[in-house]
């Protein structure tokens, strides 16, 4: 049997020469080489409803793109998660540990999409994984495969005791993937996506969901080519970073 696949984000870091006469460079942002951006900020820590806004970067800065789309998050509100940027966490604010019910806050790169259709469609850019009966994301913090999704039939030792079976969570018929703990690092957090709500006051496990409609627009919109990047932050924290971020 092969070995399963994992789904996870590369980070590239390209060392260049020091030069004694060369001028001084600019600070990089964490969006520097993204050109499409989904902001999604709620009130405070403990807020389970927020909003969602797309922006595209263009000749003169970030651009919204569309409304701003009602979204649910973690029935425990948001946790710093690891992310694509490493952050400061200030006094009383809560980190995202596996099981807490809090959503990642911090900056995601953008994955893979998922589905209940057998074939990807064509209206969508992103990489493409089928859900079938076989699909598991492991929420399991002692296996291998932890924060993995994976086929279990192609799995050469499936070592985990709990996982999420996609295929059979109605909500996931339609998803996209959250690069949230890439490094898998034990007991930090599994299993975040965007994908479809219960509800406009139903909170999710950890998770950003919305309306059907929106969330297929969203998946419409999302270009691998663009390098699309997420960022989940409260309103104030938001404000903070907005300036040393270059955030919309």
């Amino acid at each position: 049997m092969r070995k399963a696949k994992f789904v996870t984000s590369a980070i590239l870091i390209f060392l260049v020469p020091l030069l004694s006469l060369a001028q001084p460079q600019p600070e990089r942002t964490p969006f520097q080489d993204s050109r499409q951006l989904i902001v999604v900020t709620t009130s405070d820590w403990t807020a389970t409803t927020g909003k969602l806004e797309r922006y595209e970067r263009r000749s003169d800065g970030w651009v919204r793109v569309g409304e701003a789309v009602e979204i649910v998050v973690g029935r425990s509100g948001f946790g710093w998660g690891i992310g694509a940027v490493p952050t400061e966490v200030g006094n009383g604010q809560p980190v995202k540990k596996e099981g807490d019910g809090r959503s990642p806050a911090g900056v995601f790169p953008v994955g893979a999409a998922f589905g209940f259709a057998e074939q990807k469609p064509d209206w969508l850019k992103l990489p493409y994984i089928p859900l079938t009966s076989a699909t598991e994301c492991v929420d399991d913090a002692s296996s291998e495969y932890y924060n993995a999704v994976v086929d279990r039939i192609q799995t050469q030792r499936p070592d985990w005791k709990t996982s999420e079976k996609m295929r059979d969570i109605a909500v996931y018929e339609w998803g996209v993937i959250v690069n949230q703990n890439s490094a898998r690092q034990r007991g930090a957090g599994s299993c975040i996506f965007l994908h479809i709500w219960n509800g406009p006051q139903r909170p999710t496990a950890g998770c950003t969901a919305m309306d059907q409609r929106q969330l297929v627009e969203i998946m419409r919109w999302l270009d691998p080519a663009a390098n699309p990047m997420m960022v989940a932050l409260t309103s104030s924290e938001y404000e903070r970073l907005r300036s040393s971020w270059q955030l919309p």
